[in-house]
């Protein structure tokens, strides 16, 4: 996992180099994870598109945070935008509801912790299915090319999609786990880069740094619940809609060991 420092996003990185249950490791170079991608500069757009050579970008915010961020600096550029919800929103202007549940920042019952983000990922599976196929299956086309996930914080409904992806892939579960509980060591930039956004900013204007904090066991919860209700990763892949053939080119991009693969 290598961290990528941008001037204007706060949770970007590669998860190249984590290793899987076959003793091989994921391959540098092809997807990378990220928070908004709102305030890039010019030269993290050209560190982007070129040294990192960024051709997809998938990303995972609700249509009303689409719209009230306004196109980022990479919609000026030759990489595709694949917009890929995983929250159903209602007409109008978005609640603090939604925005709770598009940066998960307190618990969504009581007696759960404030960093106990298990609800709302279990979420996520049940209200978009489809959308996290389609996610998916975007990662597995060798046509996408170098893909960047991204959402508002980079570490809940990204948090998801790459852990699923990772999973198909064989990556280790503590590994996977860990990828996810890395985004703590940016979460007080990233809150500070929210909080200056007049689309989150109002309702997380109160909230505190460790109540955003990613901690390990909500993505072990989650995934408990994935192989207690699906019989694992494969499982949940085919119950949305994601067949056979596309894992296996999900497995081939991020740990091929062709060039080709990518």
């Amino acid at each position: 996992m290598s961290w990528i420092d941008l001037e204007g996003a706060a949770n970007v990185r590669d998860v190249g180099g984590l290793p899987t249950v076959d003793g091989r490791t994921t391959r540098p170079g092809v997807l990378l994870r990220a928070d908004n991608l709102q305030g890039l500069t010019p030269a993290d757009v050209e560190r982007l598109t070129g040294e990192l050579g960024v051709r997809t970008v998938v990303d995972l915010r609700t249509g009303r945070e689409v719209q009230d961020e306004g196109p980022g600096p990479l919609r000026a550029t030759s990489v595709a935008h694949h917009h890929v919800s995983l929250i159903p929103e209602p007409p109008g202007e978005l609640p603090r509801e939604e925005i709770r549940r598009a940066v998960p920042h307190r618990p969504d019952r009581a007696g759960t912790s404030p960093t106990d983000m298990t609800g709302f990922y279990v979420g996520y599976l049940e209200d978009a299915p489809g959308n996290l196929a389609r996610a998916l299956r975007l990662l597995a086309d060798p046509g996408t090319g170098t893909a960047l996930v991204h959402c508002a914080a980079g570490k809940d409904r990204t948090g998801v999609v790459v852990a699923v992806a990772l999973s198909l892939a064989g990556v280790r579960r503590e590994a996977v786990v860990a990828d996810y509980a890395r985004s703590a060591e940016r979460i007080d930039a990233v809150l500070a880069r929210l909080r200056s956004s007049p689309t989150y900013g109002p309702a997380l204007a109160d909230t505190s740094a460790d109540a955003l904090r990613p901690v390990p066991a909500s993505m072990e919860r989650f995934l408990d619940h994935v192989d207690r209700e699906y019989g694992g990763p494969h499982g949940l892949a085919l119950a949305v809609g994601v067949d056979e053939e596309a894992i296996a080119r999900l497995a081939t991009r991020l740990v091929g060991t062709s060039p080709h693969a990518r």
